[in-house]
C-alpha cells in the first residue's frame, strides 16, 4: 500500500487536460499531502508560503501551479519571446537543473519553453536560449541578476514567481539578492507567489510577508515524511575504524544506490580515494567540482554506473535521485537541519530506505542537538569487529583532484485579489 499520497485526485483539481495527460504518463494518479494542501489555493490565485523538507512532492506542487496558470491565462498581447511568464529561483544548481527537467517532463505535451540560469555552465548558450523564447525562467540568484543588469530579460510579463528552499537561500547568503530579484518584479498583488521552506522560520516568514500577497501558509511535518520510512542506526567507532567500518557495512548491505556525507571536503576526497582503492565504484562531489562533471556524476548513479556519491553538504538538498537505498553519514553534520536534509535523500516517494551514522570522536558532541531536533533517540549499534574490513590502502589522488595554490486580462470572479500589470511597456528593462 502506498501510505505517502493523499485520497486527492489529481483529475479531480481542475488541471488543464495537458497536464493530466502528462501526469496519466507518469502514473501520477494522487497528489502527495504537499501537492493536496497548495494546489487548490493555487489554483484559485492564492499565494501559497508551504513548509515541507525534499522529497514531498513540493516541486510538482508548484510547477503545476504554473504550468496551469500558463497554460490557462493569456500572455499580455505585446509580449516579446525574451519576458518570461514564470520565475523559479532556486539556491544550488543541482536544484535548478533537476527542477528544469522536472518541468519538461510536466510540460511535454505543450508548447511552453523552459530555460536554465546558473554559473559554471555556458553563459552564451544559455543567454541565447531566453533571447530566443522563455515562458519558465529558472536560476540561481546569481546568475538571474547578471542576465537581468544585461537586459537578456526583464519582468514585464510576469505571472508567477517561485521562492524554493528559502531557508537554504539565507544559509547561503543569497537573501540580499532574492530581495534585489523581488524589488524588479510587478507588485506582488499582479503575480501568483510560491516560497517553499524546509522550516518556515521567522525571517522565512517575513520575506514571505513582505514579497507575498497575503500568503497562505502550509505545513507537512516531517513524521509525515521521512521518520517513519528511514531506519536510523548510529555508531560509535573509533577515528581508525570508520574507514573500515565503512567499507564492511559496504561490503555487507551491498547498495546498488548510495550516498555518503562529509563535513568536509579533505574528508570526502578521503573517503573517496578509500573506496576506489577497495574496488568500490565512487563518484566525488563537492563544491569545486566543474558543473559539467557534477550533471555527469549524478547522471552516473542514477544509472547505476558507480555504485555510491560521496559528498559535502552541497549536494545534500536539492538532488532527487530515484532509488538511494543508503545514506552514510561518515561525519555527523555540524548543523542539525542538514542530518534531516541528508537522510532524505533515501527513501523517497514512499519508498523505504537506511540511514547509517557514524559519531567519530571528532563529532560525536553534535549528536544531541541532532537528536533534539529530530525529537527522538537515534538507535544505536556495537562496532562488531567483524564488520570492520581488512582494507587496502587508498588510490593515489589524480593530479586534477588537487586543490590548486591560492592565488487586466483576468475573471474577476476568478482572481478577486490579483490585478493586471500597471505598469505600460516604457517600463521595460
Amino acid at each position: 500500500m502506498v501510505t505517502h499520497l493523499s485520497s486527492t485526485a489529481f483529475k479531480n483539481m481542475g488541471l488543464h487536460p495537458k497536464l493530466l495527460e502528462a501526469l496519466d504518463a507518469l502514473g501520477y494518479n494522487y497528489a502527495t499531502p504537499i501537492q493536496a494542501q497548495a494546489l487548490p489555493l493555487l489554483l484559485n490565485s492564492q499565494d501559497v508560503a508551504g513548509q515541507a523538507q525534499t522529497g514531498t512532492g513540493k516541486t510538482n506542487a508548484f510547477l503545476l501551479a504554473i504550468l496551469n496558470e500558463l497554460l490557462t491565462l493569456p500572455a499580455v498581447e505585446d509580449r516579446e519571446p525574451n519576458e518570461p511568464r514564470a520565475f523559479i529561483i532556486a539556491p544550488t544548481r543541482e536544484l535548478v537543473i533537476q527542477i528544469y527537467e522536472d518541468a519538461k517532463t510536466l510540460s511535454k505535451f505543450t508548447d511552453l519553453k523552459m530555460c536554465v540560469a546558473f554559473g559554471g555552465a555556458d553563459y552564451d548558450k544559455q543567454r541565447q536560449a531566453i533571447e530566443e523564447g522563455c515562458d519558465v525562467l529558472i536560476g540561481t540568484a546569481g546568475r538571474l541578476i547578471d542576465y537581468l543588469k544585461q537586459k537578456v530579460y526583464n519582468f514585464y510579463a510576469l505571472d508567477c514567481v517561485v521562492l524554493d528552499e528559502a531557508d537554504r537561500m539565507f544559509d547561503l547568503g543569497f537573501i540580499n539578492d532574492i530581495r534585489y530579484l523581488f524589488r524588479k518584479m510587478p507588485p506582488p498583488t499582479e503575480r501568483l507567489n510560491m516560497l517553499f521552506s524546509a522550516t518556515l522560520s521567522h525571517r522565512v516568514k517575513e520575506l514571505a510577508y513582505e514579497h507575498m500577497n497575503q500568503p497562505q501558509h502550509i505545513l507537512v511535518e516531517a513524521e509525515q515524511i521521512t521518520a517513519d520510512r528511514v531506519r536510523q542506526v548510529l555508531y560509535y567507532p573509533a577515528n581508525h575504524e570508520k574507514l573500515p567500518l565503512l567499507v564492511g557495512l559496504m561490503q555487507k548491505y551491498q547498495p546498488a544506490k548510495s550516498m555518503i556525507f562529509t563535513n568536509t571536503r579533505r574528508q570526502a576526497e578521503k573517503v573517496w580515494l578509500s573506496l576506489k582503492g577497495n574496488d568500490i565504484s565512487a563518484g566525488l562531489l563537492t563544491g569545486d567540482v566543474q558543473q559539467k562533471k557534477r550533471m555527469r556524476l549524478l547522471d552516473e548513479l542514477k544509472q547505476g554506473k558507480i555504485e555510491v556519491l560521496i559528498a559535502t553538504d552541497v549536494a545534500a538538498r536539492g538532488l532527487h535521485i530515484d532509488g538511494v537505498t543508503h545514506v552514510f553519514n561518515f561525519d555527523l553534520p555540524d548543523d542539525a537541519e542538514d542530518y534531516v536534509h541528508r537522510i532524505g535523500r533515501t527513501a523517497r516517494a514512499g519508498a523505504e530506505g537506511d540511514a547509517i551514522s557514524f559519531a567519530g570522536e571528532d563529532n560525536a558532541f553534535n549528536l544531541p542537538a541532532i537528536e533534539a531536533y529530530i525529537e527522538a533517540t537515534i538507535p544505536t549499534a556495537d562496532v562488531d569487529p567483524e564488520l570492520l574490513a581488512e582494507i587496502k590502502p587508498p588510490v593515489k589522488a589524480p593530479a586534477n583532484t588537487r586543490r590548486p595554490a591560492q592565488g487586466n486580462r483576468r475573471n474577476q470572479s476568478r482572481t478577486p485579489n490579483r490585478n493586471r500589470h500597471s505598469h505600460d511597456k516604457s517600463t521595460k528593462g
